[in-house]
């Protein structure tokens, strides 16, 4: 199906826009009135600008607050329809979306819309132009979609048809399964936005709080499918306002918005994609720093042995039970110290996961690679981390850990590490929706409910994406604003079966965890009622403690190192979470530590 998007979904001007539009590779686009209006370029430059990018107008909107009034204030309603109708004309645009009145004129008659439409209809067609009627969640008398239809059904006329948009429906928790009932040749548009589950007048969360499909928590899919069972071969077209996006760069975020309708047709068996290659497990977490010797001396005391250095780089290979990290000391460039610079996923099929990233547009990383090494291909993620397809490890196929040659260097006495729990990754604020939809649907990853958390600075916002076997865990965090707050640390979650012990054994070698207040405890001896020797040992180690409906989980945090720290946790019973009723506990002591003076 064709692929259009609102030009009120991107920032910049309407020529930058366009530009975007193009780029990503969109087939039309809706041109929001604002934009026109502001825009130093003619409608008829606008149309050739249009033509030459390969866009073709799609829609032009909106029109408001036209039917169901008292004759007077109908005859300047068409007046001024008629004006825009000749712009129209100017533009190349011939679909006007009509949005239900809101105004206090309006009359609840449908009979009186009904009619009145069917005269704007009329009108339109004298310019070749037809009329999307839509019905806003805000409407004063017409606020669902199926009232708006009974409108235009009544109003009959073959210029007139109804618009369908997935946030008015969805938003009032209207059944989309009704879109069937509608001649699909009489639905002229289809308009996906998908939103947050949040409470909140419904206007307000319409201006701000709109996100591309997939990325909030409505079914877009469904309604998609069933406007096209119902007949509808128009294009789809996302109708975004979102005050992040209007912000952001203007090709980036049209990309996402490709991206989105891409995965959007896959869940609605619209199209068909490679089949998502869902990692098993973490081969490696990759740290770059111009000096590792800090991060050497970290891992040393976390019971790590240096078991490889790679036969052409500069990065060397640490493991302790399945964790492996890898130092690489081509981050010299760095100015904010070391940081998580990329992730090996063990992968059943690379070759696969490759060609759904690309049809995802994810970008490939181009890489330099020797005639004896493995051939890993990796794509970007939306903050730049790399992500390695590492083929599943098999017996007498060493794959990627071939490309290190063995060190002689004296075996570290474990401390109890078993693997990679997970991996936190902090996104740029305005990257946040973008990174969620991007492990969801190239690395076929389930995505949990976005949390907000209290910070000693703002609010931080976070969600993790896992595969079902919680073998992958990626926990996506977002500071509150740009800027300095970009650089919060990443961290690496280590998984051990006894944390006691582990820190105990850590402590020896003179490793100190992150302080935690006395308060702390005292508050979770109230909520969980602990046994007092238990939460003594909890309290001595700097040890945190979490329970769902499923078990227990205790978690304590390293210093932080340039922008990365590790975590050592424990879950029994298997517990889901990520310790969240603690992270402003973190946060908290984190930022009191950066006080401390050296």
């Amino acid at each position: 199906m064709r692929k259009s998007i609102a030009t009120v979904s991107l920032s910049g001007s309407l020529s930058e826009k366009l530009t975007a539009v193009a780029a990503a590779g969109f087939d039309g686009v809706e041109i929001f009135e604002n934009d026109l209006l502001t825009s130093p370029l003619s409608p008829e430059q606008v149309r050739l600008r249009a033509a030459d990018l390969g866009l073709r107008i799609e829609l032009y909107q909106p029109f408001r607050d036209f039917e169901a009034v008292p004759d007077d204030v109908l005859a300047g309603n068409l007046r001024r329809a008629e004006r825009k109708f000749a712009l129209m004309e100017r533009l190349g645009a011939d679909l006007l979306l009509v949005c239900s009145n809101v105004s206090a004129e309006a009359r609840d008659d449908d009979a009186l819309a009904a009619g009145q439409l069917h005269r704007l209809a009329e009108l339109a067609a004298g310019f070749g132009i037809r009329i999307a009627y839509e019905a806003l969640a805000w409407g004063r008398h017409v606020s669902t979609y199926d009232h708006a239809w009974r409108i235009v059904e009544r109003a009959d006329h073959p210029g007139l048809g109804t618009c369908l948009d997935s946030f008015h429906i969805l938003s009032r928790g209207s059944d989309p399964k009704g879109i069937e009932d509608i001649p699909g040749e009489k639905i002229f548009f289809l308009q996906l936005a998908d939103a947050p589950r949040v409470a909140m007048d419904v206007l307000q969360w319409s201006r701000h709080y709109r996100c591309f499909p997939g990325q909030g928590g409505f079914d877009i899919a469904g309604l998609a499918a069933h406007a096209v069972r119902a007949g509808y071969r128009g294009p789809l077209s996302l109708e975004v306002f979102n005050d992040v996006f209007r912000q952001a760069d203007a090709g980036r975020t049209a990309v996402d918005a490709l991206r989105s309708l891409i995965g959007l047709e896959e869940s609605a068996g619209l199209a068909a994609l490679p089949a998502p290659v869902v990692p098993s497990g973490f081969a490696f977490a990759e740290l770059a720093a111009a000096d590792t010797e800090p991060l050497r001396g970290l891992l040393a005391g976390l019971g790590f042995t240096r078991s490889g250095r790679h036969t052409a780089k500069p990065v060397e290979l640490w493991r302790q039970g399945e964790a492996r990290v890898l130092l690489n000391t081509a981050g010299g460039h760095r100015r904010d110290g070391a940081c998580l610079a990329a992730l090996g996923l063990d992968t059943a099929d690379p070759v696969a996961a490759t060609w759904r990233a690309e049809s995802l547009l994810a970008p490939v990383v181009p890489r330099r690679r020797g005639p004896a090494e493995s051939p890993l291909d990796a794509i970007a993620a939306p903050d730049g981390t790399e992500l390695f397809f590492c083929g599943t490890p098999q017996p007498g196929r060493p794959g990627w850990t071939g490309d290190f040659t063995d060190l002689e260097d004296t075996a570290a006495e474990p401390i109890g590490v078993t693997r990679i729990d997970h991996v936190a990754m902090t996104q740029p604020w305005h990257h946040f929706d973008e990174a969620s939809l991007f492990y969801r649907t190239v690395l076929g990853l389930r995505p949990d409910e976005s949390l907000d958390l209290a910070d000693p600075y703002g609010l931080f916002r976070s969600r993790a994406v896992a595969n079902t076997e919680g073998t992958v865990r990626i926990a996506l965090n977002v500071a509150p604003g740009p800027g300095d707050q970009e650089l919060r640390p990443q961290h690496i979650a280590l998984a051990t079966d006894d944390l006691v012990t582990t820190v105990r054994r850590w402590r020896e070698r003179g490793g100190a965890a992150l302080r935690i207040p006395g308060n702390y405890y005292d508050d979770l001896d109230a909520r969980h009622a602990l046994d007092p020797q238990t939460l003594a040992v909890l309290r001595e180690l700097d040890i945190l403690y979490d329970r769902d409906e499923h078990g227990e989980f205790l978690h304590c945090y390293t210093p932080t190192v340039g922008r990365v720290f590790f975590e050592l946790v424990q879950r029994t019973s298997g517990y889901r979470g990520y310790g969240a009723q603690n992270a402003t506990v973190r946060l908290a002591a984190q930022h009191t530590g950066q006080q401390q003076p050296a």
